[in-house]
């Protein structure tokens, strides 16, 4: 009987390559995202490939030959893990897919607001020139960076920062000290202890039960008032609310953010109206090089689970591979 896959969202036509080589498989393409329609969508589907839409319990129980689920991404809370796991099935997530991008990303959030780059290119265009008798701009060499997260956008993000000369340290209790230091970095031990020195605090963990609301009111009054905090993780791992406190009252000096808590975000939230933020609307992975790669990773995860031979390393609740 052929295989079919559901792919909820558009993606890379690298990835959709992959399906047509594979004889015996039909692929449906939606743009449906709300649960009533995906549901209706899944009764005969053996695999989902999904973008951004949520792939409820709901969804999940109306697939009965479900095999696999695969995000188009690593970022997972849209999916109900839990009930995937009750079944057995996988859940895969396209590790490595994005990680050069939000890298990249990162550093082109912290070099706008060290360098003033909205505030001197407004100048430039209205020909104001006074700004070169006012120097506001700041060097990251020989600042200090902290790494919350040292998986593989954090260990990208390190060697970028070190070759800017800064100095690099790193909290993620997950990961052997060794390995820290072996890429020229230190390990921090205590996230609180360790922001007072803080020159810009960046963010690369998941969120999670133990990430939400990570950086928040206490977190914040630690750093230096001259200090940066880059959010391209996820938007709940930020207490908005401490966070524009924290900008309003000049507790930090400014924020990159390319997460929010609600996405897409509504006009009147407060933050929307600083001028010492920079956004991106959760744009940090994606690139025309990350989208081609993230597609190949993720239809490749699930010809390899319809298979039957997925890789523990993509996989997030690896607990069902072993009932395989």
């Amino acid at each position: 009987m052929a295989e079919k896959v559901l792919v909820a969202g558009n993606i890379h036509a690298d990835g959709l390559s992959l399906f047509e080589k594979r004889e015996g498989l039909s692929v449906e393409i939606t743009e449906a995202f709300d649960e009533s329609t995906l549901a209706g969508l899944v009764s005969d589907v053996h695999a989902i490939l999904v973008r951004s839409a949520r792939i409820s319990a709901a969804v999940i129980d109306s697939a009965p030959n479900l095999k696999v689920v695969s995000r188009h991404g690593v970022g997972f809370n849209s999916v109900d893990v839990d009930a995937l796991t009750a079944r057995g099935i996988p859940l895969a997530i396209a590790v490595g897919g994005n990680a050069i991008s939000v890298a990249e990303q990162t550093f082109y959030l912290i070099l706008t607001l060290a360098k003033q780059g909205d505030e001197y290119d407004a100048a430039a265009r209205r020909g104001d020139f006074s700004y070169r008798h006012r120097p506001l701009a700041t060097e990251i060499s020989g600042k200090s960076l902290l790494i919350v997260g040292f998986g593989r956008i954090g260990t990208r993000v390190a060697s970028r920062a070190l070759a800017f000369d800064m100095n690099v340290f790193v909290y993620d209790p997950y990961v052997d000290p060794q390995q820290i230091r072996s890429r020229g970095c230190t390990q921090v031990s205590d996230l609180h202890e360790a922001l007072p020195a803080v020159d810009i605090l960046t963010l690369h963990c998941p969120l999670n039960a133990e990430t939400t609301g990570l950086v928040s009111t206490r977190e914040l009054e630690a750093m230096q008032p001259s200090s940066i905090l880059i959010n391209t993780s996820r938007g709940g791992v930020v207490d908005e609310v401490a966070l524009h406190t924290a900008l309003t009252q000049q507790t930090i000096a400014a924020a990159g953010i390319d997460v929010f808590v609600t996405e897409p975000t509504h006009q009147d939230d407060p933050l929307l109206a600083l001028d010492y933020v920079i956004l991106s609307p959760h744009c940090a992975g994606v690139t025309r090089e990350s989208m081609s790669l993230t597609s190949r990773i993720a239809v490749q995860n699930v010809l390899s689970a319809l298979d039957g031979s997925i890789a523990s390393k993509f996989v997030v609740n690896t607990d069902v591979l072993k009932l395989s």
